[in-house]
């Protein structure tokens, strides 16, 4: 059943964003007949976000620009468990350029299917692809065309995707995540934060040194005792050496540079886009105000001939009613005048 339940769920997902429901009724009435719990299945598939249905139709219509992140993500975590910073701020350039055009043709995927997005949902259909190129999960949930709502990934904890797929059977066995280097080991004879360290009698002031001392030597007598004086504590000036920086440590720097150097430059593109759309959100207000003033310039000069207008139906009605008068006032004359004529043509000389 999972098979015919991942293939029927193939097809609804691959439909424009407002079949979905309809589609899916009529899969479930037509599955009904010969088998009720493959229906019930069906039935109950849900209808996924507008970004996961955007990322579906990138997945069905070009899957090759899923599979490009899918293989820069791989690279990118193998430079990572490498600890190889070039190679990591070289990938980082590359995957902006992959995520612009992936997010480009999804846009123009959806719209091919009758539906426009928007920017926000484009922000959420690039953290998605994003999200890609940093987990292994992520990137498989991504290119089933299954997905039902956005992911992200921190780089760290695997993205759990049991209920980001309509079909999670669909993703088949998940290759494990690629090792992470492993952090250093304290140098021997370092203390752990928090533990005091005792002095040895290298270490200890001098003060210190000689009662270590004199308890190591044993019996003395109390002349002797009284004959040693204790060592006045002298100052000492401590010089604090740099705590040497081993190679891994440094690589695991470097890494984390290119990581914030990639985030850095992130973060300058989109605030680059924010302010192009806050200069083309400020240019339509412009428009926007000047087409609101010709509008009321237009709408005050059609109020005044409509005024006028008003005045002359008005005036028009007063005539047309006078003359109305002046027409019923003549007529009457002329039905007086006939009357007379017939008067007197019956009146004899």
């Amino acid at each position: 059943m999972e098979e015919e339940l991942e293939r029927t769920a193939q097809a609804l997902y691959a439909l424009p964003f407002d079949e979905f429901v309809a589609a899916r009724t009529a899969a479930a009435k037509d599955a009904a007949a010969s088998n009720k719990t493959l229906a019930q299945a069906i039935r109950t598939l849900p209808k996924p976000s507008v970004a996961a249905w955007t990322i579906n139709m990138l997945a069905h219509h070009n899957p090759d620009a899923v599979q490009r992140l899918r293989t820069l993500g791989q690279t990118m975590q193998e430079a990572q468990a490498s600890l190889d910073a070039a190679a990591l701020r070289e990938l980082a350039k590359e995957r902006r350029k992959l995520l612009g055009t992936a997010v480009g043709e999804a846009r123009l995927a959806a719209e091919k299917q009758g539906r426009k997005i928007s920017g926000a949902v484009a922000t959420e259909v690039e953290a998605t692809l994003r999200a890609a190129t940093a987990d292994l999960a992520a990137g498989a949930a991504i290119e089933s065309g299954l997905l039902l709502r956005g992911l992200s990934a921190d780089g760290v904890d695997q993205v759990d995707v049991s209920d980001a797929v309509a079909v999670p059977s669909a993703l088949g066995k998940l290759p494990p995540p690629l090792p992470r280097p492993s952090g250093t080991q304290r140098p021997s004879g370092e203390v752990p934060k928090g533990r005091r360290r005792e002095p040895t009698a290298a270490t200890a002031p001098p003060a210190q040194r000689t009662r270590t001392q004199t308890r190591k030597a044993g019996a003395r007598t109390d002349s002797d005792a009284d004959a040693v004086e204790p060592e006045k504590p002298r100052l000492h000036a401590v010089r604090t050496a740099p705590r040497p920086v081993t190679p891994s440590l440094l690589e695991k720097a470097q890494a984390a540079l290119a990581e914030a150097e990639e985030a850095a430059a992130e973060a300058a593109d989109e605030a680059a886009r924010r302010a192009r759309a806050q200069e083309e959100a400020a240019a339509a207000f412009v428009q926007l105000t000047a087409d609101v003033n010709e509008a009321r310039q237009r709408l005050r000069a059609l109020e005044l001939s409509l005024d006028a207008a008003r005045k002359d139906r008005e005036t028009a009605a007063a005539e047309a009613k006078q003359y109305a008068r002046a027409a019923e006032k003549s007529e009457r004359s002329a039905v007086l005048a006939k009357e007379r004529v017939l008067r007197l043509r019956n009146t004899p000389d």
